[in-house]
């Protein structure tokens, strides 16, 4: 009775073991073909999903807002006060960063000079409280 308990119990843990990455496993193109909440991009960053929205009005280069929400793997919010963060934005040969800051409940935000057109590039880098910084890599207009 013992060993059979033994091998069920043991049996049972393997199969969750096998089974929670693929329910959790989520790459750029699964994530890319999801609907986001704000109409962004997201990307995972250690425990967060990054979502990356920027301002896709107009192909000119002008000061524009990003903005930047934080959920958890369950999609629920993350507290954005005392986040810090920063975001460098690359447009061919030219590259432009600004520090994130916390903007209401769980989103930072930024101002920078840029165009949002196809190719343009965002390395992000967010530090909640307590915790190590975490950075993702986002390609937000094709």
């Amino acid at each position: 009775m013992n060993a059979r308990r033994h091998v069920l119990t043991w049996g049972a843990a393997l199969l969750c073991a096998l089974a929670t990455p693929l329910a959790h496993a989520h790459d750029d193109a699964t994530l890319d073909s999801m609907q986001t909440p704000h109409g962004g991009q997201v990307r995972m960053a250690g425990p967060l999903h990054l979502e990356l929205v920027l301002d896709k009005h107009g192909s000119e280069v002008k000061e524009r807002a990003v903005t930047l929400y934080l959920s958890d793997h369950a999609d629920q919010a993350v507290p954005a006060k005392g986040a810090t963060g920063s975001i460098t934005l690359l447009m061919g040969k030219d590259k432009v960063s600004a520090p994130l800051k916390a903007e209401g409940d769980n989103r930072l935000a930024a101002r920078l000079r840029y165009a949002a057109v196809p190719g343009i590039k965002a390395v992000v880098t967010v530090t909640l409280p307590g915790q190590q910084a975490q950075q993702a890599r986002f390609t937000p207009v094709r």
